[in-house]
């Protein structure tokens, strides 16, 4: 059974950053890609960002790109998403999310993902 589990979320002050980690287990990673969104309170769910199965290609929401960035260590089961000069707006639960990839391309706006975890919490504010 594919689990994703999030963590490093936490309180940071704007401008600070975080690193978050998407923990995976019960399929090989290798083989598949891998997205990162967020919803904020009383707000949409978003893509962050993606990264197909080779980690050749990656895709970036505008308000993201410059300041974020998602990679992946196989060997780990284990998907990154690195993020600088947070701003408040960044507010939200982050959730990963996991489906067989193409090996092609990703875009960031598709959240068709068949696996989902649990989501962690990321405030900015001073």
């Amino acid at each position: 059974q594919a689990q994703l589990v999030e963590s490093g979320g936490g309180l940071v002050q704007p401008g600070g950053s975080l690193r978050l980690s998407c923990a995976t287990s019960g399929f090989t990673l290798d083989y598949y890609d891998i997205g990162w969104f967020r919803q904020a309170p009383g707000k949409e769910r978003e893509g962050v960002s993606c990264i197909i199965r080779g980690g050749g290609r990656k895709d970036y929401a505008d308000s993201v790109k410059g300041r974020f960035t998602i990679s992946r260590d196989n060997a780990n089961n284990t998907v990154y998403l690195q993020m600088n000069s947070l701003k408040p707006e960044d507010t939200a639960v982050y959730y990963c999310a996991a489906r067989f990839g193409s090996g092609y391309v990703c875009y960031v706006g598709d959240g068709s993902y068949p696996y989902w975890g649990q989501g962690t919490q990321v405030t900015v504010s001073s």
